[in-house]
């Protein structure tokens, strides 16, 4: 069994990892020992199994196996691999945009009750990218025409995406260049699968440009068609002040945990866990009152919308069951384990389904219909408090909960740096050249059984905060710091470097900043374009002092949200493994080679400490070539000055 010390910095871990084993229980970590030794082939991204006559193998040393059967070199095995793992991720998040386009145009039409338009501003800015005539429109009219257009987004087949045009424009103009500009957010994902079947695209090089071109397709389309379509929908985020850890979790009341990353139905489980109704029947069942808390990315959502408690991350979703107070996870799509039903089988939890996309063996499906939603989220919230009684004595509910400060859109950022009449990055940049700011740095992304739990994004944003970068995060990554108390304003002065804790306290922010779910890196990508528009670092986000970082990735969505960093000219830093270090033609192309071609290169650092290091240099390396390496204060011309530089 694992052990809970070695395998996460997390004491909830440790305590109720102990508990799974006296109740006879199995953990991911108990299944990652089970998998030893693994397939270094595989590891390496040299395993082949593309067709039938494989799988085929490449020998890493340079013995006689070099090629598979139908002659495929390390680099095609590689970048096929990688590029499959792109269509995969860029497919996972756009067709979670596209089930939020779907909502929201049957909203628009009023044909999905419980749901409305709440943010009208963002509506109005959407319709503008999207060229849509306001006029003397309803609100109801020009939301139609959005929601089709969004939708339209995604079966494309020519032209190009809408939201391209909201990158900088000499990063369109590169893009153009290299032909990597998305037609539609489907086609490029098709058209990786096509190249990547045997017989088909052999050259690595090309084969990554079509990556880049499906990549860039999930963060400048589907992933900012979900952001945006869910800020209309649900409300653009502001700062609100949450809990996280599994010390969110209330003995006396019926606890539903929300688990996934669609926040479609969630949103209105929150409305309908506080209706009189279900808070009488709860009373009526023994309990105190509904306590509804969030898991990974949906957790992240109704945080930021709400201040709903965060009960962990991805690598808590099992231990949450473990302690026995959990009436019901309900989950969606996306990062949930297959195990979740059997670990529940052991404790009273019923675990419901809500996706046809996504059923599990031994789970209650509840499925979702937008058309009948509130009615899905009473029947869930229902079978969660009639669960109640069943709870058994075996509850262990650990004690760690923190505070945290979530919620920070770009919209947000631009408001507390500007003020309400003007708005605006101006503070955010003179601090980068002045220097008080080093730089920028996302750090995003999963947690693996194969780095331990939350080190690696502790360990990293604290190295880069010290060191006076920013740090913008999202998904399980922002847990995870929020768990180690990073994302609370006193946060600057305990752990940031002079320069940043100085501008954090003078704006009343935390040096990390929660920005939301993993589709929601989109808003990364508009603030960076907002930092260039205003002016003074550059024209492309490439020039930027600015590094991108997933120490403890593991799915296939973070493999596409780091490519479409690296399209936008982000340096991009990976830890846990990389996928393709066994072709080292392949590997040295996008450590190396790729930066002078797109601006932005891939890195790799299992060393969370170490990385950040490497993030510094790139970022002291812009700073250096926009001649803004040495500390200057802004100065203040008075009217001699002035007649001096006339003069002259």
């Amino acid at each position: 069994m694992a052990d809970g010390k070695l395998v996460s910095i997390d004491k909830t871990v440790e305590v109720l990892l102990d508990k799974m084993e006296k109740d006879g229980v199995e953990s991911c970590w108990d299944r990652h020992l089970q998998q030893e030794p693994r397939c270094q082939y595989g590891d390496l991204g040299l395993c082949c199994r593309h067709c039938g006559q494989g799988p085929c193998q490449i020998d890493p040393f340079g013995g006689e196996q070099q090629k598979g059967v139908c002659g495929a070199t390390a680099e095609t095995i590689a970048a096929r691999h990688f590029i499959r793992m792109i269509a995969g991720g860029a497919a996972a998040h756009s067709d979670h945009g596209r089930g939020v386009a779907e909502v929201f145009l049957a909203a628009a039409k009023g044909e999905a009750k419980g749901y409305e338009i709440k943010d009208e501003q963002k509506l109005l800015t959407m319709a503008m990218d999207f060229g849509v005539e306001i006029g003397d429109k309803s609100i109801e009219e020009i939301a139609v025409e959005v929601g089709e257009i969004a939708l339209a987004q995604f079966g494309q087949q020519e032209g190009e995406l809408k939201y391209i045009k909201k990158a900088p424009l000499k990063r369109q103009e590169l893009w153009h260049k290299l032909g990597v500009t998305p037609r539609g957010v489907d086609r490029e994902i098709v058209e990786i699968m096509h190249r990547t079947h045997i017989g088909v695209d052999n050259d690595y090089k090309n084969l990554l440009l079509q990556g880049t071109r499906a990549a860039i397709g999930d963060g400048w389309g589907g992933s900012m068609i979900a952001t945006d379509l869910q800020d209309a929908l649900f409300g653009t985020p502001y700062p609100v002040l949450g809990r996280v850890n599994l010390g969110v979790l209330k003995e006396d009341e019926v606890n539903i945990i929300i688990h996934g990353h669609e926040p479609l139905l969630s949103e209105l489980i929150v409305v309908v866990s506080q209706e009189k109704e279900m808070l009488d029947l709860a009373t009526s069942k023994g309990a105190q009152g509904i306590n509804l808390v969030g898991m990974c990315c949906t957790g992240n959502e109704i945080l930021m919308r709400h201040g709903i408690p965060v009960a962990g991350d991805f690598l808590q979703q099992e231990i949450a069951i473990a302690t026995g107070a959990a009436e019901a996870v309900v989950v969606d799509i996306q990062c949930i384990m297959p195990s979740l039903p059997s670990v529940a089988d052991c404790y009273h939890t019923k675990v419901i389904s809500t996706s046809p996309k996504a059923k599990f063996p031994g789970a209650t499906h509840i499925e979702f219909d937008e058309h009948n939603a509130l009615n899905s989220a009473k029947e869930i919230v229902k079978t969660a408090i009639n669960n109640f009684p069943n709870r058994s004595r075996n509850v262990n509910i650990p004690k760690e909960s923190v505070d945290l400060i979530a919620g920070f859109s770009y919209e947000t950022i631009n408001y507390l740096l500007g003020g309400m009449f003007r708005a605006s990055c101006r503070p955010l940049n003179d601090n980068i050249i002045n220097g008080r700011i080093r730089g920028i740095a996302g750090v995003v992304g999963c947690n693996s059984v194969r780095t331990r739990h939350g080190e690696g994004h502790v360990e990293m944003v604290k190295e880069l905060i010290k060191n006076d970068v920013i740090v913008l995060q999202t998904g399980c990554s922002a847990i995870d710091c929020a768990k180690a108390g990073l994302m609370v304003p006193e946060a600057a002065g305990k752990y940031a470097g002079s320069g940043l804790a100085e501008v954090c306290e003078t704006v009343g922010i935390p040096p990390v900043l929660h920005m939301g779910s993993c589709v929601d890196n989109a808003r990364i990508l508009i603030a960076a374009t907002a930092v260039i528009k205003e002016g003074g670092l550059g024209d492309d986000i490439s020039e930027m002092p600015v590094a991108g970082a997933a120490p403890e990735w593991m799915s296939e969505k973070a493999i596409s949200i780091g490519h479409y960093f690296v399209a936008s000219g982000v340096y991009t830093v990976f830890g846990a493994n990389f996928p393709t270090l066994g072709s080292k033609k392949l590997t040295k192309h996008l450590f190396e080679e790729l930066e002078e071609q797109i601006g932005g290169m891939w890195g790799f650092e299992p060393d969370p400490v170490k990385a950040a290091q490497l993030m510094i240099k790139h970022i002291d390396k812009k700073r250096k070539a926009l001649g803004i390496d040495k500390t200057r204060e802004r100065v203040l011309y008075d009217m001699a000055m002035r007649r001096e530089l006339e003069a002259v």
